[in-house]
């Protein structure tokens, strides 16, 4: 099994529609706090990225943020972290991000938090990490992601490790647990046109 000691959390610059996102959030950044893992993030304080960081830091945790230089005023950069770290590109922030956490937990968000995701199982998939990555489908938020990647695999796109590269749970608390008994993935390097 691998030790966790900080965990990337891609989430949403925004609330989203439902409550639960909020609060889930929320009890994910104190529940990190609460198991002395450190929080890695985008470093904004809006949205569910506020919400975490916020939750962790009243819980006593260590939060580092990670955040391009031309987002400071956007995603209001939070000053108050136990580290922000502020880079000069959106790469360097993926960079940064995957280079200090030993796993991956995605919750609900936008554009920017596919992206994340999509680039983080592709280099897993490439065998350039095998830290565990789970996401967290709240109120069936991931299941059409996980039938993109199901329909990708069907169409000769992608192969069969696609769908195992990631792990889904219904809760935090879920998403805690899989990556506590996380063991190295059975996962060969795929070549780039299987991806």
């Amino acid at each position: 099994m691998v030790k966790i000691t900080s965990v990337c959390v891609f989430c949403g610059s925004s609330f989203g529609h439902a409550d639960r996102y909020r609060e889930e959030a929320a009890r994910l950044g104190g529940l990190l706090a609460e198991q002395g893992i450190t929080l890695i993030y985008g470093g904004g304080g809006v949205g569910l990225m506020g919400s975490i960081a916020q939750a962790a830091l009243a819980a006593g945790g260590q939060v580092i943020g990670v955040i391009p230089r031309f987002l400071v005023r956007a995603e209001l950069g939070v000053h108050s972290l136990t580290r922000l770290e502020v880079v000069d590109s959106m790469h360097e922030r993926k960079e940064r991000m995957f280079a200090l956490s030993d796993a991956f937990i995605v919750l609900p968000g936008g554009m920017g938090t596919l992206d994340e995701t999509l680039e983080i199982l592709t280099w897993k998939l490439l065998a350039l990490h095998d830290k565990p990555v789970v996401l967290v489908d709240l109120d069936g938020y991931w299941r059409p992601f996980a039938q993109l990647i199901d329909h990708v695999i069907a169409h000769g796109f992608a192969h069969a490790p696609a769908r195992v590269a990631f792990r889904m749970t219904q809760s935090v608390d879920a998403a805690l647990a899989e990556i506590a008994v996380a063991r190295k993935p059975r996962i060969e390097p795929a070549a780039p046109e299987q991806l």
